[in-house]
This record gives C-alpha cells, sequence and structure tokens, in this order.
C-alpha cells in the first residue's frame, strides 16, 4: 500500500476481471496474477472521476494527492498496456520490454512520487519550527566584558587621512613592457675600435676585463664578435693557459692607423639607401 487513507477515501474499481481497492488492483499487476491487457483503463478512469465529484460533493471535499497519484498510476498502466498491445517488430522489442517490466517501472515511479511527498513534507515541518524560532538577545557578562583590554588609539587622525588617501588613490592600469623587444643595434666596428685603442695602451688585456665596463648583454655580444674580427685580420692574438679558463688578449697589430673591420654583422645597422662603401673605396673612386 503506497498511500493510506481513512475508509470513504478509498477508491474503488468494478471491472469484469476485478471489483475491489485501487490500490489492490496494482499489487496484482505488479506481481503479474493481473494481465494489464485485460484491465479497461477509460472504465477505470469514469470510475475515477465520480469518486473524485462523491468527494466534492462530501464536506471534506476532494483529496488533490489523491487524483495526482492517479493520473500518475494511469499513465503507467496506459504505457504499459500499449506496449503490450502493438506489435513486436522484433527481438529489440523483447529486449526494450524486459528492462521496463511492469512491477519494477510501477513501484520505480510511485516509489519516486513518495519520496518527494516525504520531503516536502519534512520541509513543511521543519519551516513551521524554525518560524518559532527566535536567536537569544542576551550581552555579555560582567565578569567577561572585564577580561576585554581597552583600546588604545595610536593613530592620530592626520595618520587616518593619509593612509585613506592613498587607499583611495587610482592604481596604475598595469601594462606590459615592451623596450626588451626593441633594444637599440650595438654597431661592432665601434666596439672594435674601442677595444684596439684600449689594447694598444695598455698591449694585453684580459677578455673579463675588456667587457667589464659593457652596460647590457648585446654590448658583450659586440665586443666578442669585434675580437674575431680583429683575430681574423691578425690584428690580435689569444692566450689561454688552460681550457676555461681566462682569455688573455695581446695587440700585434700596428700601432697607429685607423682600427677598421668588417661590416658583415653592421650591415642591418645601415639606413636604407646610404653609401654602404668602406673609405678605402671612396678613396679608390676619388682616384
Amino acid at each position: 500500500m503506497i498511500t493510506r487513507r481513512s475508509p470513504e477515501q478509498v477508491f474503488e474499481v468494478h471491472l469484469d476481471v476485478f471489483s475491489g481497492p485501487f490500490d489492490l488492483l496494482l499489487g496484482l499487476i505488479a506481481k503479474h496474477r493481473l494481465d494489464i491487457t485485460e484491465v479497461a483503463l477509460a472504465t477505470v478512469t469514469d470510475e475515477f472521476i465520480a469518486h473524485i465529484r462523491a468527494q466534492q460533493a462530501s464536506d471534506n471535499g476532494w483529496d488533490l494527492d489523491q487524483t495526482t497519484e492517479f493520473l500518475l498510476v494511469a499513465s503507467t498502466l496506459l504505457d504499459l498496456k500499449a506496449s503490450r498491445l502493438l506489435p513486436q517488430r522484433g527481438p529489440e522489442d523483447d529486449e526494450d520490454l524486459a528492462l521496463i517490466e511492469a512491477r519494477d517501472l510501477l513501484f520505480a515511479r510511485l516509489l519516486q512520487y513518495r519520496a518527494f511527498k516525504d520531503i516536502a513534507r519534512t520541509f513543511g515541518e521543519r519551516l513551521g519550527s524554525a518560524g518559532r524560532m527566535s536567536p537569544r538577545q542576551a550581552g555579555l557578562e560582567p565578569r567577561l566584558a572585564a577580561l576585554l583590554p581597552e583600546l588604545v588609539m595610536t593613530v592620530t587622525p592626520e595618520q587616518l587621512a593619509m593612509i585613506a588617501a592613498r587607499a583611495l588613490t587610482p592604481q596604475p592600469v598595469p601594462t606590459v613592457g615592451l623596450d626588451h623587444l626593441h633594444a637599440p643595434a650595438v654597431s661592432v666596428r665601434e666596439q672594435a675600435g674601442l677595444i684596439g685603442a684600449r689594447l694598444r695602451r695598455d698591449r694585453v688585456c684580459s677578455f673579463r676585463s675588456l667587457v667589464a665596463d659593457a652596460d647590457s648583454t648585446p654590448v658583450i655580444v659586440a665586443r666578442f664578435l669585434a675580437l674575431l674580427e680583429l683575430f681574423r685580420d691578425a690584428q690580435i692574438a689569444f692566450d689561454q693557459v688552460e681550457a676555461l679558463g681566462d682569455l688573455t688578449v695581446r695587440w700585434t697589430g700596428a700601432d697607429e692607423g685607423e682600427i677598421d673591420v668588417g661590416d658583415e654583422f653592421d650591415e642591418d645597422l645601415t639606413p636604407a639607401g646610404a653609401d654602404q662603401r668602406t673609405d678605402t673605396d671612396r678613396s679608390q673612386d676619388d682616384t
């Protein structure tokens, strides 16, 4: 029995194959003791409508929950009866029908409806009991209030104003710097002139000392390339006592004259349309 009601509210059906309470009819169908195809659902529906009208005419009135339950059960029975009466097309129909047996489907839907009713009743009871509750209005006990430390304000109004002004000042919009993407190019030819002048003066220097005053990585790279150009022109020599040790650079070129290296690494620094000839080429053209 999914629901329990007073005797005057129990719905009974009178069919050719069964007469008695509707709940008992459902139990017989669920236990396969009565074939659903033998139950005239139209007659059951007419008798239920008559039952509801009789309740409306009485002093107690009609039960909405009973009507809802009947609609759920009647739709389930109609679905089962339709699946039994429709012709089967093949083995797939037998398998699908086995998965939705009358007993399992009927009880599952009724128990689901009962679960919704129970939780709704629980919510109603808790709302009713919580509505009668009120928080305890009580102050702090004197013996506990005496334990509170005395508030000592050490911040002046001027300091509070400064803090508020700093907190309310709009913060700058965060941006991503792009300066490192557009670093100025370094001329290898210029660095070769600086290194050559220093080697002419000191004669011998370590590579570490030659790049000690470099302010960026591109300058260090440019000076290293300048040393390679000077070495290719036989103007300097390298000495290294041990592997990965300090590199010593000695000046072996002329003590006078202009220090010039190739423009292989400075081609990208020459503006478009500029004269890319060396001084030697210009003197030859003048001759």
